[in-house]
């Protein structure tokens, strides 16, 4: 029988407390910053899987490794046709989108 430990709070608990239910401002503001987040680490963490460095990926899709830092570090929005050219060309994957409700 597994027990419940009361003093643990769930991480969506936490943003229900902390930002408000999903659909408020700062909720979803939150949850955008995530995804961002998010995808830089999975770019991040598929170059160390390729064994790749920033800059033999950057030269690989024809752009330079600041570039390719800023993405992975969240500091430069990638539209959707570089990141697929990254994840294609640089990366030899492909990418998966879904919307969800």
């Amino acid at each position: 029988m597994k027990v419940k430990n009361s003093n643990v709070t769930t991480l969506s608990d936490f943003k229900d407390k902390h930002y408000g239910k999903r659909g408020s401002a700062k909720r979803e503001e939150l949850e955008a910053g995530y995804e961002s987040f998010k995808l830089g680490a999975l770019l991040h963490e598929a170059r160390l899987e390729k064994g790749l460095t920033q800059e033999e990926l950057a030269e690989k899709v024809g752009t330079t490794k600041s570039y390719i830092s800023k993405i992975e570090n969240d500091v430069k929005e990638v539209r959707l046709s570089t990141l697929q050219k990254i994840v294609e060309v640089g990366l030899g994957g492909h990418i998966s989108l879904a919307i969800k409700f």
